[in-house]
């Protein structure tokens, strides 16, 4: 039984490592074995499967291929999450915590985590992966990701399907302008001033673009899109720069930055939620549960958040 399990999870190990690598030399070099190894593990799994795992004329997944490596990235994230229990019942939180965070909030919220991670849990292993909330829900989906800090929308407040979100905090939305704007000299503006003016957007479908499309059609007016930008960190140093305008959450502004640009506050524009998502089915790890805990301090204790953000902490206790 033991050889038996052993074996099969070298098998699966096989599978993930050709669908991240590409192909069966690749995933042979990354596994530190050759490339024959690799192929009878596959063989030997798509025999017990009774299905053709990868396209061995393209190097490709299959249908199977693709589902059978969804259930292999989840049976190693329970093996690693085992592991981890274990230790922690002895007081020793240890393992690996895999992050999202949306790149706004990153930008403040990381460096303090990192300190407090060190300092209170050296043995817990933190990757963070920066990018926007629609990349990184899928991948906390798919169990690539444990946990990611995300733009909550309306539509996410009540978190349903696969996902659970816990708020974090609210952040203030503002109107940058280069100098010499019309609204340069405005100190604050109400949302029907907006109609008509073109701002730097995020595409059509991201979570922040669906905010600010919905804010003017209640506002019954049309905020057109100059350019549209993937990428709110990208869109910020655009308007840093005083290379256009555009609607930013408080937390894109960096206080230690100046340039040619005005933030100008805006009436009737509602505030950006963003909070803490994770699988809904799924029992947080020890140092998982370790890294919310402390997520929230640093959040709770509004000493690393920029001017604009309003926390909002809940208590739960992430299982």
């Amino acid at each position: 039984m033991t050889s038996l399990f052993v074996m099969q999870l070298r098998q699966l190990e096989a599978l993930v490592a050709v669908a991240d690598h590409g192909t069966f030399s690749a995933a042979a070099d990354h596994l530190l074995t050759v490339q024959s190894n690799v192929s009878a593990h596959i063989a030997r799994l798509e025999q017990e499967l009774g299905a053709t795992l990868v396209d061995r004329r393209t190097g490709e997944l299959t249908d199977a291929g693709d589902a059978a490596v969804a259930r292999a990235r989840r049976v190693a994230s329970e093996l690693a999450a085992l592991a981890s229990d274990v230790a922690a019942v002895g007081s020793i939180v240890v393992g690996k915590v895999r992050l999202g965070v949306i790149g706004t909030t990153a930008r403040w919220l990381v460096p303090a985590l990192l300190r407090a991670v060190a300092a209170e849990y050296p043995r817990v292993n933190l990757v963070v992966v920066e990018a926007t909330s629609t990349s990184l829900e899928p991948r906390v989906t798919a169990g690539d990701l444990d946990l990611a800090v995300v733009n909550l929308t309306s539509g996410r407040r009540t978190a349903g399907g696969d996902l659970i979100a816990d708020p974090l905090f609210e952040e203030d939305l503002v109107l940058v302008v280069p100098g010499g704007h019309a609204l340069a000299d405005r100190g604050e503006v109400d949302l029907s001033e907006l109609d008509g003016l073109g701002l730097l957007m995020p595409p059509v479908g991201t979570a922040f673009r669906g905010e600010l499309d919905a804010a003017a059609r209640a506002a019954g007016i049309t905020i057109p899109a100059v350019a549209e930008l993937d990428g709110l960190r990208l869109i910020a140093s655009l308007t840093m720069q005083g290379d256009g305008a555009a609607i930013l959450p408080a937390s894109a502004l960096p206080t230690w930055v100046d340039g040619p640009f005005h933030r100008v506050s805006v009436r009737g524009l509602p505030r950006r939620a963003v909070g803490l998502t994770r699988r809904r089915r799924d029992r947080l790890t020890a140092p998982s549960l370790a890294v919310v805990g402390l997520i929230r301090e640093v959040v709770a204790s509004g000493t690393a958040a920029p001017p604009g953000v309003h926390r909002s902490v809940p208590a739960a206790d992430g299982r």
